[in-house]
């Protein structure tokens, strides 16, 4: 199967990620949150969204608009459905302004649990100056129509979830052993990534991309859930129009925990975003 192309293709600020990553202010620096069960992997929600709907609310909070450097612990699980999001600015300043954001829930037990919390930094990214020095340079894999995405299998492929109804992911068949039963042993992972009515990448969805792979605990021969311990994310530029193109690899694993460095690229070969997260496996 090829990816099906949306009749009417989204837009930013129109699209289903922005309807369910959407806050409401309560009062000053409170927010009321709905989180979807669209964003979820086997019954968890997936933490870039998470992070998504945090920056939502930072962004309105803060006198600045583009995350530059967020950083998330997820101290419990979150579950579809109502969250109140509390916010502090820290500083305000003339090109960056930074303060933390937390997201609650309440347990079977009628007690307010807080599930997540974020301390980022934001500026307005076209206000940076063109000049880039790098010494990265973009992956190198298959083009789209010769990569495979969670539709083109026979059966539903293991691990796969609602997230995925919302994407469209064409990952590169030197990364997929593990879905055929032979993972490769190497911690990677690559993909063509983007929402799957067509909206394009913007600084807020980047904060999803870098957690929207499979992980690369699967090419390692590891399955099940890969829960995020800590993950920070640098936004580095307004990524262009068209399909980004994410990379994944984990160098160490250790003591049933594992790094997990991503490299976002848009459809101009800039590098976008970079990340780098803390994530547990269940080994045995």
């Amino acid at each position: 199967m090829t990816q099906v192309t949306p009749a009417t293709q989204a837009t930013i600020g129109d699209s289903e990620f922005d309807r369910d990553t959407a806050v409401t202010r309560r009062d000053e620096g409170v927010y009321d949150t709905d989180l979807s069960a669209g964003w979820t992997i086997t019954n968890a929600v997936n933490g870039g969204y998470l992070l998504a709907v945090l920056g939502r609310a930072l962004a309105d909070a803060l006198p600045h608009s583009d995350p530059f450097t967020v950083s998330a612990h997820y101290l419990t699980a979150s579950r579809p459905g109502p969250a109140v999001i509390r916010t502090d600015v820290a500083r305000t300043g003339r090109t960056l302004s930074t303060g933390q954001a937390s997201l609650f829930q309440y347990d079977d037990n009628g007690h307010e649990v807080e599930r997540i919390r974020v301390l980022a930094s934001y500026g307005d990214l076209d206000s940076l100056p063109d000049d880039v020095r790098t010494t990265a340079k973009p992956p190198v894999f298959p083009p789209m129509d010769r990569c495979f995405g969670p539709q083109d299998g026979p059966t539903p492929v293991s691990g796969s979830s609602s997230i995925t109804e919302r994407l469209m992911l064409k990952l590169d068949p030197s990364t997929l052993g593990w879905a055929l039963g032979a993972p490769s042993g190497k911690g990677e992972m690559r993909a063509w990534l983007g929402l799957a009515d067509g909206r394009d990448a913007d600084p807020l969805s980047l904060l999803l991309a870098v957690d929207a792979l499979p992980p690369t605990a699967f090419e390692l021969g590891i399955s099940g859930w890969v829960p995020t311990i800590e993950l920070t994310v640098h936004v580095r530029s307004r990524p262009a129009p068209g399909p980004l193109r994410v990379s994944l690899i984990t160098r160490n694993l250790a003591g049933g925990f594992l790094e997990e460095d991503a490299e976002v690229w848009d459809s101009a070969d800039r590098l976008v975003a970079q990340s780098r997260q803390l994530a547990r496996v269940r080994l045995g």
